[in-house]
């Protein structure tokens, strides 16, 4: 794969698709507004309001104040959406897709590790968002006894999506990004009509972790940001879309979730999202807003389809990438239908942490090591050195927070017990092994560049 990318005039952009392969380069048919509308999308989730007891109430804390919650809200969503909107610049930049950018920094064959473990994260979660897309329509519509119809329709509008992805993010742009504007505000004034709770009363203990929430939600759109941004006509335009419609629509839906909780829902209930669902129907025309969000969610389960797609042609790159949105559709729709997603949650929350390190070891060693020089190519060679800096700020994450998954968390806490290592309210994983990953990746980029130095020494003195 080469670095070199087609300029398509604006008159023609609107009949501009991928190439099938990735043996051609991409069209750069996306502009700031492209961008925001395809971001600010992917921020507005409805998934968002009911995350956001996540953040007033942190696992093993005692519950947030409404101001408290809404600061790291802010804080988290800046540093998140910052890390987004890095990662989409070296698309930007060379054209290519987020796994194939680790070619550069892994090597061919060694780049097929990350990808086989972001191939599983993303069809896990477009099964759970064609799930969670099921369960809401659910509700919103008069059959409520069946459902399956339900995950056929969702899968289907998923795969026909992925397979024309720059004409859904040109219809994000134009027409569903102010259907959600709207509606996102009108439910906002139906809720604010209801007496607040006082908002300072709360704990602030809980900060760092609930605000890590945040930051986690975010970063885990990063190993995907490159198969966008690809198609950006400029850098600027890449970071800024991002970061400006990323970060406003991703407050905002949180915020929502704050309003909810704070007029209206119940924070102690045991069928939260259900609740949360119902709350926002119930308000006047409520249904019609609350429509609109359902079928926006669809954009969730696209990128994630589609992003699959991509990935997958990091290994082979010369599969059409029809053939490979209908075959991953298909089997996410039988997924959607024959398992229980909400057992997979926790363990896609896992697989989301490799990324957050992942990222870090990337952004620093293409911006200030090899960015003049990252090879994308099928030759590109293998750097095993690079692996121990990602490594290291994973474990750094699994002992600050290992997650949900019983088993993965007795491990870790069998590990921290031989480390004597507590952690402490204050250490956000993300930010830590972030920290970690980014402060290692300069000494073994050096060690990296020296060995393969020393090998070229050896072969031409042979």
């Amino acid at each position: 794969m080469t670095a070199t990318v087609e300029r398509v005039s604006t008159l023609d952009s609107h009949l501009v698709e991928p190439p099938l392969t990735l043996e051609r380069p991409p069209p750069r048919v996306l502009g700031w507004l492209d961008q925001i509308g395809l971001w600010a999308n992917l921020g507005m989730s409805i998934l968002g309001p009911a995350a956001a007891l996540y953040v007033l109430r942190p696992f093993g804390f005692a519950p947030m104040s409404f101001v408290g919650a809404g600061v790291a809200l802010l804080v988290g969503t800046i540093l998140g959406t910052f890390l987004i909107a890095a990662a989409a610049v070296p698309g930007a930049e060379t054209g290519a897709p987020s796994m194939v950018l680790l070619r550069g920094l892994f090597g061919v064959r060694l780049s097929y590790l990350p990808t086989l473990v972001n191939v599983v994260q993303l069809i896990g979660w477009a099964v759970f968002e064609i799930v969670v897309i099921t369960q809401a329509s659910q509700q919103l519509l008069p059959w409520h006894g069946v459902r399956w119809p339900y995950v056929v329709a969702a899968g289907a509008l998923t795969t026909v999506m992925a397979i024309r992805p720059l004409g859904v993010v040109r219809v994000l742009r134009r027409y569903a990004l102010v259907l959600v504007a709207l509606a996102t505000i009108y439910l906002y004034v139906q809720l604010l009509r209801h007496p607040m709770p006082s908002l300072t009363h709360g704990s602030w203990s809980g900060f760092f972790p609930a605000s890590d929430s945040v930051i986690g939600a975010a970063v885990s759109f990063a190993p995907l940001a490159s198969d966008y941004s690809r198609h950006s006509r400029s850098r600027s335009a890449a970071f800024g879309g991002a970061f400006v419609g990323y970060s406003v629509a991703s407050l905002a839906s949180y915020v929502l979730g704050l309003v909810a909780l704070a007029t209206v829902v119940k924070a102690s209930s045991a069928s939260l999202q259900t609740d949360m669902f119902a709350a926002f129907i119930a308000v006047p025309v409520g249904w019609l807003a609350f429509g609109v969000l359902v079928a926006r969610e669809l954009d969730q389960s696209f990128i994630d389809s589609y992003s699959t797609v991509i990935s997958v042609q990091n290994v082979f790159p010369r599969f059409d990438r029809r053939i490979l949105a209908i075959v991953i559709g298909a089997a996410a729709t039988v997924f959607a239908l024959a398992l229980s997603i909400e057992d997979y949650y926790n363990f896609l929350l896992l697989l989301g942490s490799v990324f957050v390190p992942l990222t870090a070891v990337l952004l620093v060693d293409y911006f200030t090591v090899g960015r003049t020089r990252w090879d994308v190519s099928e030759s590109a060679p293998a750097r095993w050195l690079m692996v121990a800096p990602w490594v290291a700020g994973f474990v750094t994450y699994q002992l600050v927070n290992p997650g949900y998954v019983t088993w993965w968390v007795g491990r870790w806490s069998t590990v921290s017990g031989w480390l004597h290592f507590t952690p402490h309210s204050w250490m956000s994983a993300s930010v830590l092994s972030f920290v970690v990953a980014a402060v290692l990746t300069p000494i073994f980029s050096a060690l990296d560049r020296r060995s393969r130095r020393s090998a070229a020494g050896d072969t031409l003195s042979v």
